[in-house]
């Protein structure tokens, strides 16, 4: 059975409602919708394909291989179950964000705040939140909070455990949404998560715990 989670409705910038989104898990059957979107993007955050945080067989960030084909090698990921994500579609089924999700192995580098995070070791986590992405047309409509709802959401069938991100606190400060790739304190505080360490300026480290839960429709 396919994960699928339908959100609420959000109230956008422009006052508008926006319909409720399906959220569903990033695999070969919705590749094409997030292929599609981030190539609507012209390739999200300078054509990066969404392949920082993954890393080579020998450890290396995919950013530091020259020649690459992006698309080619997220694919591959996705369809060999290496790169998972929360991916948030319209009423038409077109994809409008996501949020990336993955086991510490899958996701073992960071982009930012590396130096900081290292400076104080700390118990591994089993998950990390590592990158939200919306469609420049569609922000401020409640994506992102789909993406993650829908991400703890998946963690938990996949047998829950210890949950970390790396987000920035947005109140009190004008922050541009386009430079949140781990979206807000505040937004991750609003799910259960708890501040554990300031790693710069505006970002902290968080964590929560998520529960296991079983798919929708299994027995008990």
């Amino acid at each position: 059975m396919v994960a699928e989670t339908q959100a609420g409705t959000a109230a956008s910038g422009r006052g508008a409602a926006t319909p409720p989104w399906t959220v569903r898990p990033l695999d070969g059957d919705t590749w094409d919708a997030f292929a599609e979107l981030v190539e609507r993007n012209g390739g999200v955050f300078g054509g990066c394909w969404c392949l920082g945080h993954h890393a080579t067989p020998e450890g290396r960030s995919f950013h530091e291989v020259r020649g690459i084909d992006k698309r080619a090698t997220k694919e591959e990921l996705v369809r060999a179950g290496r790169a998972h994500a929360a991916l948030v579609l319209d009423e038409e089924g077109h994809a409008q964000g996501w949020a990336k999700y993955g086991r510490l192995d899958e996701l073992p580098l960071l982009a930012q705040h590396r130096r900081a995070y290292e400076k104080e070791p700390s118990t591994p986590p089993d998950w990390r939140i590592s990158c939200f992405y919306t469609d420049t047309r569609h922000r401020r409509e409640g994506i992102a909070r789909a993406a993650l709802a829908g991400a703890l959401d998946m963690i938990g069938r996949e047998g829950g455990g210890t949950v970390e991100a790396t987000p920035e606190i947005t109140a009190g400060r004008v922050a541009h949404g386009r430079f949140l790739f781990v979206a807000s304190v505040e937004l991750f505080e609003e799910h259960g998560f708890e501040r554990v360490r300031q790693l710069g300026t505006w970002a902290w480290l968080v964590r929560r715990v998520v529960e296991p839960s079983q798919p929708r429709g299994a027995q008990a």
